[in-house]
């Protein structure tokens, strides 16, 4: 099985090609914009030096988040439109599922949320749950962090997820919180004629 797996929910654009457990390409690009324009074009140089086209694609894995807003937007849409065209499986994973991958268990799997505080999800709990970063020392339990991930590893991880999972539901992004930005309250103001 040949899985496609990728992510742009952090400052960077990762990707790896995997033929079985084999990785056949993996790249990634550190970068806090441009991930839309950059994306594709990495796929496509992983398919060509691997010998491989668009069409021999089994399966899509895409990180879902959570993360940065406009990045998982970015990996989902992208995954979805593939999936679509080549009438192939596109799975989403998150980072939990990325961070945990062969940890012991019990476990907790952390993703960074904004101002000092972690996004966690211990083994047996349904739902992430966010928490100040000091308050991690409270626990005894092993953590194993999403970003302290080479964008590499988490791209590799997230096609190995996904070529092991018989999901057959389409990604969607997994949002914690809401976006910072939103629209106004205020109503908006009449156009006079």
């Amino acid at each position: 099985m040949l899985t496609l797996g990728f992510d742009t929910s952090a400052a960077h654009v990762a990707a790896a090609l995997l033929s079985g457990d084999d990785v056949l390409a993996v790249q990634a690009d550190l970068m806090a914009k441009g991930q839309a324009e950059h994306l594709m074009p990495m796929i496509e140089e992983m398919l060509s030096i691997s010998g491989k086209s668009w069409q021999d694609l089994d399966r899509i894995g895409v990180g879902i988040g959570p993360g940065n807003f406009t990045g998982i937007r970015i990996a989902v849409s992208a995954a979805r439109g593939l999936g679509l065209s080549l009438n192939i499986p596109a799975v989403g994973v998150n980072g939990f599922e990325v961070a945990a991958l062969g940890a012991p268990v019990p476990c907790r799997a952390l993703v960074n949320a904004p101002r000092d505080q972690v996004y966690c999800l211990e083994s047996g709990q349904d739902a992430p749950v966010l928490i100040p970063r000091a308050d991690l020392a409270d626990n005894n339990l092993s953590s194993f962090e999403f970003s302290s991930l080479p964008p590499t590893e988490i791209a590799v991880r997230i096609a190995r997820i996904a070529s092991a999972s018989d999901t057959q539901e389409r990604p969607a992004p997994l949002y914690i919180r809401a976006a910072d930005a939103a629209p106004p309250k205020d109503p908006l103001p009449q156009i006079v004629g």
